[in-house]
């Protein structure tokens, strides 16, 4: 066990300017954390274990969990979102400080006898001594806070000059994490919302109506085939459930490899694989676009499969490809705005996409498109496009083309092996998370 000693305020100053640095500078969340810690216990406080949690609005996620030890560093640990509070969760501290409507709570952990909290039993294993878990929130009425744990394997515990200095530090985190959540919420808004390039876009200033430049890209333009009619026999939430299924299947490989969904019509979805004005970055482009149609085509395959067996219809779609240059910018009213691509390439690529109505085919693409590949194409016609002068000649890739895209399931599963980066995101959702409740969702001490 360590013995403690006196807490150094000078260190501690250092501590809180190197808080604010970070903040000033956009730190992330996690370089925060790990350096309040290291710097924490360095200044002499005898901190063994910090545990923290932050709230952040995303679509994907309720939780985010740091969990720093004097003798192992820092491991982070994400939460998705669930209906249900874990048991674990409501039989520990933070359930407790939420459910009375506390900010703090201590408590001296002996070597033998009855606990409180199933968790403590977990921190006698390592030698703690001393507990204390705590509530910040960033704001009245904010989504987001803090919440947290700091103990000590000290033989006297913490005394009433360390008490004091963790609650001095606490306020100087909190504001360095809060710009940091804020900035990561911004982030995640944008991305989750525009997609990654156009997120970064206007998180760098592309904010005014009319910002925007001419790129050269290969299209893919997607649509969920009797959408309406499905909508009509099976009502709302069973069409959304399968609209979603839809989209998890068939789009998400074009969210790879250089390309981007730009965004999602209705039914159907709009990809750009972004590239130079010659014929290499054009080829690289197009056999990107390509890969990931037979990759969705396996995909979609495996989800009618998995919806057969749960007794539901399939599926059906329509594919087109295209490439040529597209404006991509803000267009719309002074106040209300999109981030998106439109222009000639853009209109031409929706009508190649309805032509597979009338061919019966899932891709049909222009032949400027398949001229930039390295697959076999069966021409289908020539087709005047509805607004467009000149007349295309339209083709589709051979059927066993089909074969040498990447078989896969239609569930994404990389995302639940996520780096620690892409952890850094998190918690409730509800904005009224911190009051007296019993609602709350998870926490994990």
């Amino acid at each position: 066990m360590t013995v403690h000693s006196s807490v150094s305020d000078i260190f501690l100053d250092k501590v809180a300017e190197w808080l604010t640095q970070a903040a000033l500078t956009g730190e992330n969340l996690e370089t925060i954390v790990r350096g309040f810690c290291e710097r924490m216990a360095a200044s002499g406080l005898p901190i063994a274990r910090v545990h923290l949690t932050f709230s952040m609005l995303h679509p994907l996620y309720d939780a985010l969990g740091f969990t720093w030890r004097r003798a192992g560093g820092l491991t982070i640990e994400g939460y998705r979102h669930a209906d249900d509070k874990p048991e674990r969760f409501v039989q520990s501290p933070y359930y407790y400080l939420l459910s009375n409507n506390l900010l703090h709570l201590r408590r001296r952990i002996d070597v033998d006898g009855p606990l409180e909290f199933p968790v403590f039993a977990d921190l006698r294993e390592e030698k703690i001594t001393d507990y204390i878990a705590f509530v910040q929130t960033f704001g009245a009425g904010s989504a987001q806070g803090m919440m947290g744990s700091w103990s000590t394997d000290g033989i006297s515990g913490f005394s009433e000059e360390m008490i004091g200095a963790l609650m001095r530090m606490q306020n100087h985190l909190a504001m360095a994490a809060k710009m940091a959540v804020l900035g990561k919420l911004a982030n995640n808004m944008l991305t989750t919302y525009l997609g990654g390039d156009a997120g970064k876009r206007v998180l760098n200033g592309q904010v005014r109506r009319g910002d925007g430049e001419t790129i050269r890209a290969a299209l893919v333009m997607g649509d969920m085939r009797q959408s309406t009619v499905y909508a009509e026999k099976e009502g709302r939430q069973a069409y959304i459930d399968t609209l979603n299924e839809f989209f998890d299947a068939i789009a998400a490989p074009f969210n790879r490899n250089g390309g981007e969904i730009l965004s999602f019509l209705g039914d159907g979805f709009l990809a750009v694989y972004p590239c130079g004005r010659h014929k290499d970055p054009s080829k690289v482009a197009c056999e990107a676009a390509l890969s990931a149609v037979f990759q969705a085509q396996s995909r979609v395959t495996a989800l009618n499969k998995d919806r057969q067996t749960r007794g539901l219809s399939e599926v059906r779609y329509g594919i087109g490809l295209h490439v040529g240059n597209v404006m991509f910018g803000n267009v719309g009213l002074k106040d209300r705005l999109t981030f998106s691509a439109f222009g000639a390439a853009v209109n031409e690529v929706q009508r190649l996409q309805s032509l597979t109505k009338k061919y019966s085919t899932e891709v049909v693409a222009s032949q400027t498109f398949s001229g930039y590949t390295g697959s076999e194409w069966v021409t289908l016609g020539e087709e005047r496009l509805r607004g467009v002068r000149q007349r295309f000649t339209v083709v589709h890739p051979k059927a066993n083309a089909v074969l040498h895209g990447t078989t896969e399931v239609f569930h994404d599963t990389a995302t639940d092996a996520l780096s620690e980066a892409e952890q850094v995101i998190l918690l409730h959702r509800d904005a009224k998370k911190f009051e007296n409740r019993p609602q709350v969702e998870k926490f994990i001490q």
